[in-house]
């Protein structure tokens, strides 16, 4: 994953990338508790719920970046307890073509969604 806030190659501010290459990191960083879906993005930015947050998204063994148009919907603090990373929560929009980037990450994620394996996320 680039760290946030950066945007190699760069890309225009308030663009966030969120590049996955591996499918255990997509794993931790997805919220499926989430309606629509949703994502963990490490960030010691100071975010308020509600915030509109601009998302690049690639994904594992794909070249496509998918544009994700989300809002911060909860944050974990620095120094959170269990260790958990500082960041936030971004929580997908009810549309047909973000729909269509949660079908495709919970295909890659596959049966390992309902995992007890441990998550940045909720």
């Amino acid at each position: 994953m680039a760290p946030p806030g950066s945007s190699p190659g760069g890309g225009r501010a308030g663009v966030v990338q969120l590049n996955f290459k591996e499918k255990g990191a997509l794993y931790a960083a997805y919220i499926s508790v989430f309606a629509d879906g949703g994502l963990f993005m490490p960030t010691s930015r100071d975010y308020k719920l509600g915030d509109d947050v601009f998302l690049l998204v690639q994904l594992p063994d794909d070249q496509s970046r998918y544009p994700v148009a989300g809002k911060v919907a909860w944050i974990t603090p620095p120094n959170a307890a269990g260790g958990r990373t500082q960041g936030v929560g971004v929580k997908f929009p009810s549309d047909e073509k973000t729909r269509q980037i949660k079908h495709k990450i919970e295909e890659i994620l596959g049966t390992s969604i309902s995992s007890s394996k441990p998550t940045q996320t909720l």
